[in-house]
């Protein structure tokens, strides 16, 4: 199964909500998601000052989405992954906004175009993803976001966005990597 190509946004497009950190890879504070792993060709790495601007990054980027967007949100706790995502509820114009769905493991949220936001944190198992119908939600023309889901990946279409959270070097700053998988 493969995921649908989406279209690139230019640097002034990010610049409107985030300011752009195009030095060298450094770590992050907390050990952040990024640390250890290189980014490669394609990647972009984005500083927002804190939670208001993750959050438009999130909207500017739920204007732009086509259907059949898969999103991998990765994270520590409280870097921003589910304040992203309500952005995004924001962008394609749902009719509520998004919030964490720990406890319900899937919100959909009606708008432009469907929005489903999959929280995994309580799942450890690969056969646990099961009951998501996971499948059946890529078939749909629809956004998926999906936080703590590296016990899904087994899951994930050929061609999907990972976004990588982090801790900043101030309080509320944060760092934001996109990386696309796929073609």
């Amino acid at each position: 199964r493969r995921g649908r190509v989406f279209p690139r946004f230019t640097l002034t497009d990010i610049n409107r909500c985030a300011t752009l950190d195009i030095k060298e890879n450094k770590k992050m504070r907390g050990g952040g998601p990024v640390e250890g792993r290189g980014e490669r060709e394609g990647s972009l790495r984005v500083r927002v000052a804190g939670p208001q601007e993750t959050e438009e990054l999130g909207f500017f980027l739920g204007q732009i989405l086509p259907p059949g967007t898969f999103l991998f949100l990765s994270g520590e706790l409280g870097s921003g992954k589910t304040l992203f995502t309500r952005g995004l509820s924001r962008g394609l114009e749902s009719d509520e906004l998004a919030t964490s769905p720990s406890f319900a493991l899937l919100h959909k949220y009606e708008g432009r175009l469907p929005l489903y936001h999959l929280d995994l944190y309580r799942l450890s198992r690969p056969e646990e993803t099961a009951v998501l119908g996971l499948e059946e939600i890529l078939d749909e023309e629809a956004v998926v976001a999906v936080e703590w889901g590296e016990v899904a990946r087994h899951l994930f279409p050929g061609d999907y966005l990972e976004i990588r959270f982090a801790y900043g070097e101030k309080e509320d700053e944060r760092e934001i990597v996109f990386l696309p998988h796929g073609e």
